[in-house]
């Protein structure tokens, strides 16, 4: 007797999903919990799990189909046999006749790839080619019919096996060398770019955003940083990180100023004691902010921690769902992708996001004398329907003097 499987609850407020990658193909042996299929929704990727151990006789939803709650993707029967490759047909004539592929300046340049001995890409593994300017047909597919998945492509990526696309570092033989040759690619918007992107015009429409900037003398957090690294990482086994910093000198200054850490709630405004950072994640979906949940209760290792592990899961899309609801305030650090200012938009419902960004060498005034100096910009964006000037400004220049003073801190000053 067969087993349906179905997509199953997908969390609050969550109805659909897409079809991310297909771990098992058709004729496939499974085992009782193993992962059989990712399915991407606006918020995270979920995997769903064969409920009991069998054959996966049947595939119902194709990678990049949309699919609801309660649909049936696949079918596992328990008592099947897992099927096995037929045999090749043997040529009538034994003789054996090596083709040489065609020489470059005889073939046709490839176009965009979209579809080709690899097989069609979903929406998510189109975009990463796309985006890393990848030939897909450098690289191996394990999916169904040669196929590939986002798995693959993410593993060439990290080995360095996947070269750059020769339609983009080459102009294309169907076309005279000096003839424009423009070529466009229409892909599906990803759920996850979706909701990104109505949040962002969400809090674009509701909020009354305003943004306030200061930059921080990041001279002793980098001592401090290089005086105890190795001491740190010995004793809690990671790398003391400038996050951590920049988590306890936000909550240093949210409790100073409790409104950057409240909400507006219809009529009411929500002030919270308790503080949940939110630290954005850039992912190669899109952005994730998983939520350090009571960040006042950890230490500099535990931030540190739960931060490494929400990076290493948000680009594996392994977090779940109540990871990334919530949270009080939000640090968002452009600094490493080299950017020295912003304005960063607000994550809602919340009022307040921190602004990270490059550490740059600076000349600066100190004591009446020019000095060079690590300097970063920081940028708080704050809804000024419930945050006033003055909050706002106090609360970025308490977070400038924890990070030019870490001693601060320490002593609760």
């Amino acid at each position: 007797m067969t087993l349906e499987i179905k997509v199953p609850t997908l969390g609050e407020s969550i109805a659909e999903a897409t079809v991310g990658r297909w771990l098992k193909q058709k004729g496939d042996a499974v085992l009782a919990d193993e992962t059989i299929v990712e399915l991407e929704t606006d918020k995270v990727a979920l995997e769903v799990n064969a409920p009991v151990a069998g054959v996966l006789t049947d595939i119902l939803a194709e990678e990049g189909a949309n699919v609801e709650v309660g649909d049936i993707i696949a079918v596992i029967d328990p008592e099947g046999v897992p099927a096995t490759s037929p045999p090749k047909p043997v040529a009538e004539d034994t003789k054996q006749v090596e083709i040489s592929p065609p020489t470059p300046a005889s073939s046709p340049a490839p176009s965009a790839p979209a579809a080709g001995a690899y097989g069609p890409m979903s929406p998510a593994v189109r975009k990463l080619v796309s985006e890393h300017n990848l030939d897909a047909r450098a690289i191996a597919g394990s999916g169904k019919d040669g196929r590939l998945t986002k798995g693959d492509v993410m593993a060439a990526i990290e080995a360095g096996t996947a070269g750059v696309s020769p339609a983009s570092t080459a102009p294309s033989s169907a076309y005279p060398a000096n003839a424009a040759h423009r070529q466009e690619e229409r892909i599906p918007m990803s759920r996850l770019r979706k909701r990104i992107a109505e949040r962002l015009k969400e809090a674009q429409n509701t909020a009354a955003m305003l943004t306030t900037h200061n930059e921080a003398d990041m001279t002793q957090v980098m001592a401090a940083r290089a005086r105890y690294k190795e001491l740190f990482a010995k004793k809690h086994d990671i790398k003391l990180g400038f996050m951590s910093f920049f988590v306890k000198a936000c909550i240093h200054a949210l409790r100073e100023v409790p409104a950057v850490n409240a909400e507006i709630d219809g009529d009411d405004i929500i002030y919270r004691n308790y503080y949940d950072i939110g630290v954005a994640v850039s992912t190669p979906t899109g952005l994730v902010v998983p939520i350090v949940r009571n960040a006042e209760n950890l230490s500099f290792a535990e931030t540190e921690k739960t931060i490494m592990d929400f990076g290493l899961r948000a680009r594996d899309g392994k977090l779940k769902l109540e990871e990334i609801q919530g949270g009080t305030f939000t640090i968002s650090n452009g600094g490493i992708f080299g950017s020295l200012l912003s304005s960063p938009i607000l994550n809602p419902p919340q009022s307040g996001i921190l602004g990270m960004h490059k550490i740059q060498e600076r000349p600066v005034a100190i004591d009446g004398e020019v000095v060079i100096r690590p300097m970063m910009s920081l940028a708080l964006t704050y809804d000024h329907r419930l945050i006033d000037g003055r909050e706002a400004v106090t609360f970025l220049i308490r977070v400038k003097e924890c990070l030019e003073d870490p001693t601060r801190m320490l002593l609760d000053l």
